[in-house]
């Protein structure tokens, strides 16, 4: 790749955006995308562990992993507690130094739309809106405030994110068709009235749709069903997008590099397996009583004095081990710690499917994923059948298996591969990689600006 000193760089971010859609199954019908991809390079980039919009876009913009910025996911655990957490809000990766922090350090300005997680607003030498973490629109959202106005104008008002897990999908497709077209004014707004050398956004919006309508569009979804109504929205969507992202490139200089990026991919969800069920079955959960009905790790009658460990639910599982001196009702020896991981990893990888089949199930201690681990991680991280079944912290089911999600409706897990796309005006030759992973993103952006050694 160029090593040429840029003036400015535009960084298109689309949560969610899957190589499989974009490289090859919606290629021809996405003309600007394809454009990019034809006179650029590109490449499948692999996510973060685990693959999730939070940390995987300040991993991107970082160049550091989640262990080294002590963010895991959403929620980040509160001390030792058993069931308090934060969420991981911008204040979370504030000790970290990101794109923007060195831009402004080389007297560079920068416009950020929509970078996960940017809520609450903070300043930077330039201009940025909040992301979806923003509670409501009566909330300061943009740096500086006054901005707010101004986009609100611009956009006539402004949508951060949309209510996506709920079984009315016409009410879902008009929410993010709207939210999209209010957000790409804006952006267009920026791009001509603001100074910037780095502009980045992210659009949610494919994530959402993936989410809501994708039992609807892939053949190999367990739901799907041949001619239903909704089977082109998802390619509609993307459709919108290069259309939109079509007139951006109109906007832009030759001397500006653009990037067209995604934090992660998307696949079918087979369902989820019930982490917390299969502990209190394995007898490492102890319950002084089961729930009448499904409930979260908070509201559940735990006897944590008699329990071993417990899980989180989400994409990816975490699990945590009730050690003796950490935990206030710690049990597990220090010298029985890591004979225990071994156990529940061995037990973990050997569950199967409700039907008996075989699961490609990846059990990690973080140590062994991360450079350097601060905050406070999970003992161990689960992948279940490599992604394909969600984790359910939830318990009150009599069950380990759920055909469908257990807060709320979700047809789509997140997958190892987002994209990477390159497209320098200048210079116009495609060049097809063999992949990368996302914390090499920030030292290509930094090149661009002559900042290799940042």
């Amino acid at each position: 790749m160029s090593d040429k000193k840029k003036k400015k760089v535009f960084v298109i971010g689309l949560d969610c955006a899957a190589p499989r859609l974009i490289f090859d199954d919606f290629k021809k019908l996405l003309p600007n995308i394809s454009m990019m991809i034809e006179h650029g390079v590109s490449c499948a980039m692999r996510s973060s562990d685990p693959p999730i919009t939070i940390p995987a876009w300040m991993s991107m913009c970082s160049g550091k992993d989640a262990g080294e910025m002590g963010v895991y996911g959403f929620r980040t655990r509160k001390g030792n507690s058993y069931t308090d957490f934060d969420i991981s809000f911008s204040h979370a990766f504030s000790g970290t130094n990101k794109i923007w922090d060195v831009l402004k350090q080389n007297n560079k300005k920068s416009i950020l739309v929509s970078v996960p997680p940017s809520f609450p607003p903070f300043e930077i030498n330039g201009s940025m809106i909040s992301g979806f973490l923003c509670p409501d629109q009566d909330r300061d959202y943009t740096y500086p405030s006054e901005l707010k106005q101004e986009i609100e104008k611009i956009g006539d008002g402004y949508d951060l994110d949309v209510v996506f897990r709920t079984e009315d999908r016409d009410a879902i497709k008009k929410a993010v068709w709207e939210m999209t077209e209010k957000r790409f004014k804006v952006i267009e707004y920026l791009i001509q009235n603001k100074e910037w050398a780095f502009f980045m956004f992210v659009e949610i919006g494919i994530d959402r749709i993936h989410h809501a309508f994708w039992k609807y569009f892939d053949k190999e979804h367990f739901l799907y069903e041949p001619g239903n109504t909704y089977e082109s929205v998802i390619l509609d969507y993307y459709k919108l997008l290069d259309e939109k992202i079509g007139r951006i490139l109109s906007l832009l200089d030759e001397d500006t590099t653009v990037f067209a990026v995604s934090d992660h991919g998307v696949k079918a969800m087979k369902g989820a397996f019930c982490l917390n069920e299969w502990l209190i079955e394995k007898g490492y959960l102890v319950l002084n009583s089961y729930p009448e009905k499904p409930v979260t790790l908070e509201k559940l009658d735990v006897d944590w004095s008699r329990s071993r460990a417990w899980g989180w639910g989400g994409y990816d599982g975490k699990i945590y081990i009730n050690k003796k001196g950490r935990e206030d009702h710690g049990l597990v020896k220090e010298n029985e710690y890591e004979a225990l991981r071994d156990q529940l990893i061995r037990e973990l990888t050997e569950e199967k499917d409700k039907d008996g089949n075989p699961w490609n199930t990846k059990i990690y201690r973080p140590e062994t994923l991360y450079r350097s681990l601060k905050g406070n991680p999970p003992d161990l991280i689960a992948y279940f059948d490599d992604l394909a079944y969600r984790s359910a912290g939830t318990v009150g089911h009599k069950s380990l298996y759920l055909d469908e999600n257990d807060t709320g409706p979700d047809d789509a897990m997140h997958d190892w591969n987002g994209i990477f796309i390159k497209y320098d005006p200048q210079h116009k030759e495609k060049q097809r990689l063999k992949g990368m992973c996302l914390l090499d993103f920030m030292p290509e952006v930094m090149k661009e600006f002559g900042l290799e050694e940042y």
